[in-house]
């Protein structure tokens, strides 16, 4: 499966590796081979485990749960070695930069593909899925692609 597929596939179902809202920490542990960082709240009541541009949220109770993630995109622009730490970790060569229209094609592909939610926030535009909980958020401004995200590139991708 290309990144692109792993992306519309979280995009229409709430899952990415197979984690989703849900998922115990044992489960994303076991799911995603890659360094991170747990940040955990002052409290510790939650925690955000970063792998540099893909990040999962997780509430304490009995067992650590995930209550939501993101694919952060524009972040692989200024810190393009995570694209090969990652494929030769995890498989997948995620891309610098997405289009939303590349990614909609890939998610239209789909069985169950979802309708989206157009929410205009000036600057960005707002994909949600509500079934699956997964908003895309789209750069809206009007500059071209070049050392930074133009004008219809994907941002990110967040569960929750």
């Amino acid at each position: 499966m290309s990144a692109v597929e792993l992306i519309a596939s979280f995009v229409a179902t709430g899952r990415l590796y197979g984690v989703g809202v849900g998922s115990t920490l044992e489960e994303l542990q076991q799911r995603i081979k890659f360094d991170f960082v747990d940040v955990l709240d002052e409290d510790g009541d939650s925690m955000r485990r970063d792998y540099g541009f893909i990040e999962f949220y997780l509430n304490s109770g009995q067992n650590w749960t995930v209550s939501g993630g993101s694919i952060e995109m524009h972040r692989l622009v200024v810190h393009e070695e995570l694209i090969e730490q990652w494929c030769a970790a995890m498989g997948e060569e995620f891309p610098k930069f997405l289009g939303w229209d590349e990614l909609r094609t890939e998610i239209s592909r789909l069985p169950d593909a979802p309708t989206f939610r157009l929410i205009d926030q000036g600057d960005f535009l707002e994909y949600r899925a509500p079934m699956a909980k997964v908003s895309v958020l789209v750069n809206n401004d009007h500059e071209e692609r070049g050392d930074w995200l133009g004008h219809g590139d994907v941002w990110s991708i967040s569960l929750g």
